[in-house]
């Protein structure tokens, strides 16, 4: 854990290098040392219906959300959201810059009653990263 969970706006898909971004937040969330490597899971997926603000085509958005289980500290989950979102604001600031676009990220800590999962990725994993 966590997920990182983007939604954008179809019209940034030439516009902007999502695999890139997705390794920009994974690494910056990796950075923190409040996640485990081998848990970070990141996606993005473009909205293929969206309207913005007037309606003008030319807007775009950047939603990103992180869920993590809880167990983190107030401060932990503060490093985190603004780590990832400083490293989101980085890449997309000449975009930005030129372009009317919205970004926005949220942290969402799942319930443990309701949170199931499994996973065999560790076994496949360098030591270092478990």
């Amino acid at each position: 854990m966590p997920h990182i969970v983007i939604d954008y706006s179809a019209n940034l898909e030439d516009q902007l290098d999502m695999h890139g971004l997705c390794v920009a937040l994974k690494n910056a969330a990796a950075a923190t040392g409040v996640f485990p490597a081998a848990g970070i899971r990141v996606r993005a997926h473009a909205a293929q219906y969206s309207v913005i603000a007037d309606g003008d085509t030319k807007h775009g958005f950047i939603d990103i959300v992180i869920r993590l289980a809880e167990g983190r500290t107030e401060e932990q989950k503060t490093l985190a959201t603004d780590a990832v979102f400083e490293a989101a604001k980085a890449f997309t600031a000449d975009y930005m810059a030129h372009h009317p676009f919205m970004l926005s990220l949220e942290l969402r800590e799942l319930d443990p009653n309701h949170s199931r999962k499994t996973s065999s990725i560790r076994s496949y994993l360098p030591p270092d990263m478990h």
